[in-house]
């Protein structure tokens, strides 16, 4: 594993002084999105939370294209679709039939709870996202997070190398996005000094996450 260098001689005690070292990197001057993932705060973001399991996100974006092309890229869409054509419109993101009977039927599942995706970004809570079926926490907080708009950090796979590159361990994803978020709110005065405009909580986790995703790739960690 590549290690990044942090600052030289400086230990890191806070997941603030990562934010403020990763801003310095200016790693999302080229993205669209101000919250980083693309097309955040429409129902594309929980297909593609879904369909980025276990892959690479450039084969997720094939399989959102060709849901796009055939315009079944919509929340009535995919939970009235037949189970076999919506798997061969996402087979580019692997596990494909596995990944077709989990979204059709979340997204069934979201039409007889909340009626739309609207009522649905301002009800659904994280713990009914956990009870559906292939929803874990990265995902369920990735939908939260760039979907609905709330104050949830997304703990990754890229968020644990980076930080154990750095010299830390954590034993689960909770204690992980602990550490993650109590850096933030503890300093919640000095992050908003590190921005030109005002940023909500919510915006400010996405693209904090947003850099690391971006730092993590470009270095190979």
């Amino acid at each position: 594993m590549k290690k990044w260098r942090f600052h030289k001689g400086h230990e890191l005690n806070s997941s603030f002084e990562l934010l403020e070292a990763l801003k310095k990197e200016n790693l999302l001057k080229d993205t669209p999105d101000e919250n980083w993932w693309a097309n955040s705060g429409t129902f594309e973001v929980v297909v593609g939370a879904i369909l980025t399991q276990q892959t690479k996100w450039e084969k997720v974006e094939c399989s959102l294209e060709n849901l796009k092309k055939e315009n079944f890229l919509t929340l009535d869409s995919i939970a009235n679709l037949d189970i076999e054509f919506l798997a061969i419109l996402i087979k580019p993101s692997g596990f494909y039939n596995t990944k077709a009977k989990r979204l059709k039927l979340l997204c069934q599942n979201m039409v007889k709870d909340f009626g739309d995706f609207e009522y649905f970004k301002e009800n659904v809570s994280r713990q009914w996202l956990l009870s559906q079926k292939g929803v874990g926490q990265e995902s369920a907080d990735a939908i939260l997070c760039y979907a609905c708009f709330r104050e949830v950090f997304v703990v990754d796979n890229y968020t644990n190398r980076l930080l154990k590159s750095l010299g830390y361990e954590f034993e689960s994803y909770d204690e992980l996005q602990e550490w993650m978020v109590g850096g933030i709110e503890s300093n919640y005065d000095k992050v908003e000094e590190l921005y030109e405009y005002k940023f909500n909580l919510s915006t400010i986790y996405s693209r904090f996450h947003g850099k690391i995703v971006e730092l993590a790739k470009s270095k190979k960690l």
